[in-house]
């Protein structure tokens, strides 16, 4: 595929998945962004943009040096996905919303700050893994850039406290894939009362032989 073509098939990627994660309500309003790496920069949803009413054109893109380029205003979050892209060059999206029980388990409490749930389903074990809190910042603080650059090659993903999930992966679906996962997962353990006990020791050996699914 050449260069305009992958980059236009990028553009309706996005807008394709930000709609579906919108009209299922894993985002509300303007919040949340979605990016995508191209040979020359990265594609990224634009500030305050709503993530159910985007258009291919809209979606800014950035050079690698992260100067703007066309599309509306880049997202304020554009460090924290370059802070991925820089030191994970096999990521090739990277998604974050406000998911509602993922906000909520910030607030309620994480079950560990290395752990934010323990491996209670196998789909969450092979799908999503190893999941951190990062401690509250503002919208767009670069210390938030600074954690990740750290955690970007250990992970798929960390939880932002107040803020919701940032998830990357080898492309836009599989990445908005890995958030719905861990969002149902939160969804099951907010919601009972009687916290199950994760997985054994044993279980989760048999997903590691079986399907190479790493805790």
């Amino acid at each position: 595929m050449n260069t305009s073509l992958k980059e236009q098939a990028l553009r309706e990627e996005i807008c394709e998945i930000g709609a579906s994660l919108y009209q299922r309500s894993y985002t509300v309003g303007t919040a949340g962004n979605i990016s995508a790496r191209l040979d020359d920069g990265w594609l990224i949803t634009p500030t305050d943009a709503c993530l159910g009413r985007l258009a291919p054109a809209q979606i800014a893109k950035v050079d690698a040096s992260g100067k703007w380029v066309s599309g509306d205003k880049p997202s304020k979050t554009l460090a924290l996905h370059r802070a991925v892209y820089d030191n994970n060059p096999q990521m090739q999206a990277v998604v974050h919303t406000h998911s509602t029980h993922l906000v909520a388990l910030t607030l309620a409490g994480v079950w560990h700050d290395q752990d934010v749930l323990p491996p209670i389903t196998p789909y969450q074990v092979m799908k999503v893994g190893h999941i951190p809190l990062i401690p509250y910042c503002r919208p767009g603080d670069p210390q938030v850039a600074d954690q990740v650059r750290l955690l970007a090659t250990s992970v798929r993903g960390v939880l932002l406290e107040r803020l919701g999930p940032v998830m990357w992966h080898e492309s836009v679906s599989q990445a908005a894939f890995a958030l719905e996962e861990l969002e149902e997962t939160a969804k099951l353990w907010m919601m009972l009362k009687d916290k199950p006990e994760p997985l054994s020791a044993a279980a989760l050996d048999e997903l590691y032989r079986v399907f190479g699914a790493r805790w």
